[in-house]
């Protein structure tokens, strides 16, 4: 289980390097799916696997929209990848970051955290989520079907905005 919860750590790790070192929207967005898949992995490890679906739907849905939008506007042919010099000088600088930020902070961190978190493991006998999905679709059943209506509106909204040269509503001047 801990070298599982490392390995998910460090792919979210590596995403979040990967949106910070990046100016390209391309890669951007690549790099947010992987972070917010893996932050939700250590939600899922951690024993709430509801509120981990629902963030990652939810972060999904966000950043298709946001993709769609900054991916239409960035009209750039050639963009920045992870393999260029200035982009591959900001993620070693960010992993060095990482790293002395670790080796500071890590061992006492350990301490107040998972150590915590794995010696009352006992006491716990009733799951997080599991309440929240029941109300969720009890009360708020058609106020999730509104906010689902909500975010496939937006995403038409900025695809017409985004749709073209000349007949969109953002047109190069």
């Amino acid at each position: 289980m801990k070298f599982l919860l490392t390995v998910v750590i460090s792919g979210l790790l590596l995403g979040i390097v990967a949106v910070a070192s990046n100016p390209a929207p391309y890669y951007g967005a690549l790099g947010l799916v992987v972070s917010s898949g893996f932050g939700c992995a250590i939600l899922a490890l951690l024993g709430m696997p509801f509120l981990a679906l629902a963030l990652f739907l939810i972060y999904l849905g966000g950043m298709l929209v946001v993709f769609g939008y900054s991916s239409a506007l960035a009209a750039d042919p050639f963009p920045e990848s992870w393999g260029d010099e200035s982009v591959f000088e900001y993620a070693a600088f960010y992993f060095l970051l990482i790293v002395v930020g670790l080796l500071y902070f890590g061992p006492t961190a350990y301490n107040f955290s998972a150590g915590v978190l794995s010696s009352v493991k006992e006491f716990l006998v009733v799951r997080s989520d599991v309440a929240g999905v029941a109300v969720l679709y009890g009360v708020g059943g058609m106020l999730m079907l509104f906010c689902a209506w909500v975010l496939l509106l937006t995403l038409f909204v900025v695809l017409e905005l985004t749709r073209g040269l000349s007949r969109g509503a953002l047109r190069a001047p």
